[in-house]
């Protein structure tokens, strides 16, 4: 049997790919405003930020190696409802009801949005993104070229004008290191692990996970341990590009308090920031730049969520899902940016610890004698915890009577409360659903 080589090319440009699909809209904007916030307490909260924005996918990535495919096979201890149920939801979040959206917004906040310096008016905004999502559907129709339109063509542009901004960062500071907002001074590290959920990398590593394995296949690797050894390369370069930029854009906008105002997004903090050192010129190059990694992103999860929807509903087209996650995309996109992230963060407050148990799980569910048990015994009360949280930042009376019931569990006032009790339930399981080793 004759065993494939695959070129270092080609592996390069499937890292590359891996790189610019998480590099798109939340990974962008969420830097800069948590560094504007932060201050002087940057790097502690900018460490938070590293372990739920880039430690945290990587794991999803290796996760998704080890078990040779997505999100079906992270969630196959789970019952099956409640896993198809968990999977769509998912797949909806971090597509058309989210994370999707979320691209063509920042593309239009780094391009049209800032030449009319009021961000332009709805007439404007479903132009703009009725043309963003026209040309991310026409690329997604072709996934067997997603590596080489995205991580040959897309992806070495971005980094060119991201190293122009590195440079600008480091060598001309548009201000000093501030004082910490109220807010940072005492919860830095768990402020910044939160903010990090809003790139929404954990949820989407765990379904880029399959479009990596799916095209290293395009390029004729078929041996599983190929394959996964090839998706964890992607992921480490991925995790390596995305922490070098995270730690720039934290400190860009940390350093910005001379040109942005406080209360800014984090699109608005880049622009100005830029302005005076690189100019209109400058300017117009980042956002058209900036306007590619968001349309990486955008192809990217039309693409997986196309292809999962086919997988569980045959009867219609890949082609058909993708058209229909486009168009509702377009459609979210048009009630505006920080609209979008306001009633983003419950969904991502009840999601996320959910995940990153899910994540944690995978990696020891050999060791189980009785996986699908152990799962509930750790997802049940995690995934009522996490109810409770996001509820309450939505205000809702009920949720906010449970969590002031909830004030007494380790790290709760930072927003962390799910972590400890996980911990415990997790090594609960190992010890009182230990696989046996055979005589």
């Amino acid at each position: 049997m004759t065993v494939k080589v695959i070129k270092s090319s080609d592996i390069a440009a499937v890292g590359l790919m891996t790189f610019a699909l998480f590099l798109g809209a939340g990974n962008l904007i969420f830097p800069p405003t948590l560094g504007q916030m932060a201050g002087d307490q940057l790097w502690v909260s900018m460490l938070g930020f590293l372990i739920t924005g880039v430690g945290l996918p990587l794991l999803g990535i290796t996760a998704c190696a080890i078990l040779g495919g997505g999100l079906g096979q992270i969630t196959q201890h789970l019952p099956k409802s409640v896993a198809l149920i968990f999977t769509i939801t998912i797949y909806l979040a971090i597509g058309p009801l989210f994370g999707t959206p979320r691209t063509g917004l920042v593309a239009y906040e780094f391009t049209l949005g800032a030449a009319l310096g009021d961000h332009g008016n709805h007439l404007t905004l479903g132009l703009f993104t009725a043309a963003f999502f026209g040309v991310s559907l026409w690329l997604a129709l072709y996934p067997g070229k997603l590596v080489d339109t995205i991580g040959k063509v897309i992806t070495p542009l971005l980094i060119l004008v991201l190293t122009a901004i590195s440079f600008v960062t480091i060598v001309f500071p548009q201000g000093e290191l501030a004082p910490a907002s109220a807010k940072m001074q005492d919860a830095a590290f768990s402020q910044g692990f939160i903010q990090g959920y809003q790139t929404m990398d954990t949820l989407a590593a765990i379904v880029f996970g399959l479009v990596i394995i799916n095209a290293l296949r395009s390029k004729g690797i078929e041996k599983r341990s190929e394959l996964t050894r090839y998706t964890i390369y992607a992921g480490l370069m991925a995790a390596v590009g995305l922490s070098f930029i995270y730690l720039i854009l934290g400190y860009l906008g940390a350093t910005s308090g001379n040109v942005a105002e406080a209360g800014m997004n984090g699109a608005q903090i880049i622009s100005a920031y830029i302005e005076p050192t690189l100019g209109t010129t400058g300017h117009w190059l980042l956002g058209i730049t900036m306007a590619l990694a968001c349309l990486s992103t955008a192809i990217g999860l039309i693409v997986a969520c196309g292809e999962y929807f086919e997988e569980i509903a045959p009867r219609f087209s890949y082609r058909f899902y993708a058209v229909c996650f486009a168009v509702l995309s377009a459609i979210v996109a048009n009630i505006g940016l920080n609209e979008l992230l306001a009633i983003t963060i419950p969904a991502l407050l009840i999601s996320y610890p959910v995940a990153i148990c899910l994540i944690a799980l995978s990696f020891i569910q050999h060791r189980f004698s009785n996986p699908q048990r152990a799962y509930l015994v750790v997802l049940i009360p995690i995934t009522l915890l996490s109810f409770v949280d996001g509820l309450s930042h939505a205000k809702l009376n009920w949720a906010l009577g449970l969590q002031k019931e909830l004030q007494h569990l380790p790290l709760q006032a930072e927003g962390l409360g799910w972590v400890v009790p996980a911990a415990i339930l997790i090594v609960f399981c190992l010890v009182f659903f230990h696989r046996q080793r055979p005589q």
